[in-house]
């Protein structure tokens, strides 16, 4: 591949992250489950590697403000376009006395759901050695822009042209029914090279009785490869036995898992990407999202 080709291509929705503060109110910063992947993957990377990002923003001083942000991680903005009548989406995110979660969001005037929204925008995707993209950023999109983006991926996919990643990361609220959420993630599942599922998610979206179901559904394809998130429990790989399986030391703090899947994704793309084997890249990730865990929000401050 030439000096053109990005080595992770991460494709999807940038939100701004009003995270509730006891002491200090509201602060903001920026979250969107692909894009915590490639920050993750670039800071796994550092200068040995190339990843970029594909979206769209608004002329808003939050859009404004993301793409600095992303630019000071060191991510490829030169595939963010903009949009003069949107704006990025908005989410609130507020924590109980008990530790319990809520969220608030406003994103239907967000840019990203117009990408892909004409057949000439999906040739405008840049070469990448991994075109990345999960469940949300295939929910955002109208059915015909969400058609041109996967038989693009097909085409990419079957022409070696690049390897295609994919997390079902199942939100039910993003997708007009159950059924078009389950043919669309199968149908995504067939063209992926590279799966990165968590079991949860697909236990709830296929209707598995049991992990194993679930696991056995994934050894039924030849992966270039394929890790299955358990949380605590730790990844598995189909193509790995029992035996040589590595041990996944639990986090030692746990204060907010919002980006545990994004993160592990992360560091595991990196991992896939300097060459390493199986165990390797599972226990590489896995590292990552016990780290991240142990802050609150979705992208660690970059000193830590």
């Amino acid at each position: 591949m030439d000096n053109d080709t990005i080595d992770l291509l991460a494709i999807g929705e940038v939100m701004a992250e009003l995270r509730r503060e006891k002491s200090t109110g509201f602060s903001v910063g920026f979250a969107g489950d692909t894009f915590n992947t490639a920050i993750y993957c670039k800071r796994s990377l550092g200068e040995n590697g190339r990843v970029g990002y594909f979206t769209r923003v608004g002329p808003d001083p939050l859009s404004i403000d993301l793409v600095a942000m992303a630019q000071k991680e060191g991510l490829d903005t030169s595939h963010i376009a903009s949009d003069r009548e949107k704006m990025i989406g908005i989410y609130a995110v507020s924590t109980d006395e008990t530790g319990e979660r809520s969220f608030s969001y406003w994103r239907d005037n967000s840019a990203a759901r117009q990408l892909f929204s004409h057949d000439e925008a999906v040739h405008a995707l840049p070469p990448a050695r991994i075109t990345y993209l999960s469940g949300i950023t295939l929910a955002i999109l109208g059915a015909p822009a969400r058609r041109r983006l996967m038989d693009r991926l097909a085409d990419l996919s079957q022409q070696g042209a690049s390897l295609v990643a994919f997390d079902s990361n199942y939100r039910p609220r993003l997708w007009e029914n159950v059924a078009t959420a389950r043919a669309v993630m199968g149908e995504m599942w067939d063209i992926a090279d590279i799966a990165l599922p968590s079991i949860d998610d697909e236990m709830a979206l296929f209707d598995d009785p049991t992990e194993d179901a679930a696991i056995a559904r994934f050894t039924k394809k030849n992966w270039f490869a394929c890790a299955i998130k358990r949380g605590v429990k730790g990844p598995i790989s189909p193509t790995l036995s029992r035996e040589d399986m590595p041990v996944f030391p639990p986090a030692q703090t746990v204060i907010d898992t919002t980006a545990a899947g994004d993160s592990f994704n992360g560091g595991y793309l990196a991992s896939l990407l300097r060459g390493e084997d199986d165990a390797s890249r599972l226990l590489a990730g896995h590292e990552l999202a016990s780290h991240v865990v142990g802050f609150p929000g979705a992208i660690t401050p970059v000193e830590i």
